[in-house]
């Protein structure tokens, strides 16, 4: 008499927690309290299930691992997601439980509070096991199939409804967007990222994000390789990576579930859930949840990303045709000039406009400059056309540093004299002769253009052309040099605004041409002046503090062996 009362209060209390299945269960698994909504729909009391807890005529298929589940929460002390398959008479019962431990005094857990819904009401009524399963040795089988079903689609609508809306786009940006949204509020996590990784510099990189406040964003973080234990045990697995329990993480996360999304068996991004409140532990439905939408979501980024290249590359094309437009219109009009004056000069001397043989000379040497002007032009339209057809040779050899900046001044100081501007030129001071590896000729033509342009350039002030050792060694073309040799030639000059120095080295390109079109040139210099030095295993930088600030020109070549450096005496 006394069980009937103390029974029906706590089915009370238990139904009034609103689950469908909601039960209290010691760690023998025996049942302290038990209330189902459909138990009296489907004919049983729930007094027997609690009075016949050894064999209870409502209990899971698989009890061996159910059992398993009680345990781990009691022994971690975490509630847990369960998906199970319950059985009653000649109906099976596909349930999602929520298993949480309950504590005794002393912070002892001996029992578990179960909650449940049913989830798929018409499996109740319409999956019976007479109906499916004639034969009786089938029905493992059959529960087990049944159970796969349940844990792989639990989450099938939502599933569906996210590809459906990623697959209607491929802007990058929104596939991203849409992926940690979807996943984060649906999942209920502290975070959601998408995560990118550079494989060269093993560096990673949060790409985008879903956050719930009061945790820090990591929206941009760049994280490294050796620093992210789990992110490097994603790197090494395709499957999802499931972490209950971390140490003390820098943005707070305690629970991790990674994976990482595939395109054609190349890896293109990771998708990190973060429980940052609490350990959280993983269940198969969620684990296969992002199994599948990584599978998905590795196809979209892949379209996306290869359309967003393809539209670069379209653009890159068309400022290409826009770029060679230009530079035709422009060139004509640089070959018309020079050409315009041979053709002028002569037909003075032709014609006897000349009155004297002193004039006839100066009007010859007009007319030869202006041919030599001709010939820099149309030799740089053929390099730009053996660079671009793969075929610049060099002869690479050593020789005098100090032969190629005496050159460079006989060509070029006269030029600066006649406006106005100092020339200077500073070399190490060093015991023996600096000797560079290159091709004398073509540095020579880099060095007449980047000098050429800086007194073209300067209306006042003046030319600095420097050198000096850097001493770190280098391999070029499996020859081994002790350092190299930077150069430097800066100006006064009219500078470049910061947004345009991006643009120099671009073939065909000219900066802000309002400013520079009265000084003419085909906008190639740089451009053939970046691929030789390259060639020679230098490279070449440019730099300005902005318009009318002056500019300087770099370039690193080799040095063929280390010269003996004389010690300044103050």
């Amino acid at each position: 008499m006394t069980s009937a009362p103390v029974f029906s209060a706590t089915t009370i209390c238990l139904s009034d927690l609103g689950p469908e299945l909601v039960y209290l269960q010691n760690n023998q698994g025996q049942y302290l309290s038990f209330y189902w909504k459909y138990a009296e729909e489907y004919g049983f009391n729930p007094e027997d299930v609690i009075r016949n807890s050894e064999n209870p005529a409502f209990a899971p298929v698989e009890m061996n691992q159910y059992r398993e589940h009680i345990q781990r929460v009691m022994e971690r002390r975490i509630p847990e997601t369960y998906h199970c398959l319950f059985q009653y008479g000649d109906y099976t019962v596909p349930m999602e439980l929520v298993i949480t431990p309950v504590f005794n005094s002393g912070e002892v857990v001996s029992s578990v509070l179960v909650m449940g819904h049913c989830l798929d009401e018409k499996v109740i009524s319409k999956t019976s096991y007479t109906a499916l399963t004639p034969e009786p040795d089938s029905y493992q089988n059959l529960a087990q199939q049944i159970m796969r079903n349940i844990r792989r689609h639990p989450y099938q609508n939502l599933l569906g409804e996210l590809l459906r809306n990623i697959r209607k786009t491929l802007d990058l940006d929104i596939i991203w967007r849409q992926t940690v949204d979807g996943l984060g509020e649906t999942l209920e996590v502290s975070r959601c990222l998408i995560i990118s990784y550079d494989m060269e510099n093993k560096v990673f990189r949060v790409e985008a994000e879903y956050c719930q406040k009061p945790y820090k964003p990591m929206l941009g973080e760049r994280l490294y390789l050796e620093n992210e234990p789990y992110l490097q045990q994603a790197l090494q697995s395709s499957d999802p990576v499931a972490l209950d329990e971390l140490a003390v993480e820098t943005f707070e996360q305690k629970s991790v579930l990674i994976a990482s999304t595939f395109y054609q068996n190349q890896r293109n991004a990771l998708i990190c859930l973060q429980q940052c409140d609490r350990h959280r532990y993983w269940g198969e439905a969620e684990i296969e949840l992002l199994r599948e939408f990584a599978a998905q979501v590795g196809t979209a980024i892949a379209h996306a990303t290869l359309y967003k290249e393809l539209e670069l590359a379209s653009k890159k094309a068309e400022e290409a045709s826009r770029l060679k437009s230009d530079f035709l219109a422009s060139t004509s009009h640089e070959l018309r000039t020079p050409l315009n004056g041979i053709i002028g000069f002569l037909r003075l001397i032709l014609d006897g406009m000349a009155d004297d043989p002193l004039e006839q000379r100066e009007f010859l040497e007009e007319a030869h400059k202006s041919a030599l002007h001709l010939l820099n032009l149309i030799n740089d339209i053929l390099d730009v056309a053996k660079i671009e057809a793969g075929k610049l040779d060099l002869e690479l050899s050593d020789f005098r540093l100090g032969l190629l900046f005496e050159n460079v001044e006989n060509f070029t100081r006269t030029q600066a004299l006649q406006k106005k501007l100092s020339y200077e030129i500073q070399t190490p001071s060093t015991r023996d002769p600096i000797m560079v590896y290159g091709n004398y000729q073509r540095l020579l033509q880099v060095m007449l253009n980047l000098v050429g342009n800086a007194i073209k350039f300067t209306h006042e002030g003046g030319i600095t052309i420097s050198a000096d050792i850097l001493k770190k060694p280098l391999t070029f073309n499996g020859q081994k040099f002790p350092g190299s040799v930077r150069i430097r030639v800066a100006d006064t000059g009219i500078g470049v605004a910061l947004e345009e120095q991006p643009r120099l080295f671009q073939k065909f390109s000219t900066v802000d041409g309002g400013r520079t079109k009265k000084y003419g040139g085909t906008g190639l210099g740089l451009a053939i002046s970046q691929k030789l030095i390259e060639a020679m295993g230098g490279t070449i930088n440019f730099f300005s503090m902005g318009e009318d600030l002056g500019s300087t020109v770099t370039f690193t070549v080799p040095l063929f062996q280390m010269p003996i450096m004389k010690v300044s005496q103050d």
